[in-house]
């Protein structure tokens, strides 16, 4: 399906949000927004709804946790136990405090690979994938808001023209889903 959208570029990012929550509260709705860095407040201005993002990186850390339990129980007790520096090696809870460095590197080590893997699939940012950015600028010093047109093309180009729209274009969207 191939729908039309308004391309509107902002300079400043204090106009851009400002922009957003007008064009939201008129109605109109916002397909994407591409900033040169993260804009505080912008995904509530949207009405994004709120990552879970933190709730995965605890269970990835939880999961690091456990094999560092499992891995260290395994390597330090049943198949290799050693006295070293006169530690026992009868159970895991008597060397628990010398292990808890090594739980702590695995926990912080599982929580940051995987949540760049879930990052990556999340964004679909896949290996030599091109970029999907409409305009370059957007990585440099420009705002760009995607708003879908429905209705008066005219109407809506000066709607943001009056938000604090520096250039409005209008282009086809083609979705892919």
């Amino acid at each position: 399906m191939s729908h039309k959208i308004v391309r509107a570029i902002y300079d400043d990012d204090d106009v851009l949000l400002k922009a957003v929550k007008e064009v939201r509260d008129n109605g109109n709705h916002i397909e994407e927004v591409f900033t040169p860095f993260p804009v505080h407040g912008l995904d509530k201005a949207m009405g994004l709804a709120p990552t879970k993002l933190a709730i995965t990186a605890f269970i990835y850390g939880l999961i690091g946790l456990f094999f560092s339990v499992w891995m260290m129980n395994y390597m330090m007790i049943q198949d290799w136990p050693q006295n070293i520096g006169g530690k026992p090696s009868f159970a895991y809870y008597q060397n628990m405090p010398a292990f808890v460095p090594i739980m702590f590197e695995m926990t912080v080590f599982f929580a940051a690979h995987l949540m760049v893997i879930t990052f990556y699939m999340r964004s679909k940012i896949w290996p030599f994938q091109t970029a999907s950015n409409p305009d370059p600028r957007t990585t440099d010093d420009k705002f760009l808001m995607e708003v879908t047109l429905e209705g008066n093309e005219d109407d809506l180009t000066s709607f943001l023209t009056k938000t604090g729209a520096t250039e409005v274009s209008i282009a086809e969207n083609h979705d892919n889903h």
